[in-house]
């Protein structure tokens, strides 16, 4: 899995966790966030992503599907 800077500087977006056509994986994040903001963002797209239990998201999050 790779780990890349969002080009997205969005207040409201916390970043995409994307698998590609290969079967590669990719979580793209916007940096200049605080670390508890990127921890916890790539805790849930991961989570979502992969398919694992977990919490439900907060209201306020949507997770897009394409």
């Amino acid at each position: 899995m790779l780990l890349d800077d969002s080009p997205i500087a969005d207040a409201g977006f916390l970043g995409a966790f994307v698998e590609r056509g290969d079967g590669s994986r990719v979580l793209s994040m916007p940096p200049g966030r605080s670390e508890f903001e990127r921890d916890t963002a790539a805790r849930m797209l991961l989570a979502e992503g992969l398919g694992l239990d977990g919490p439900p998201l907060p209201a306020l999050l949507t997770v897009v599907r394409g």
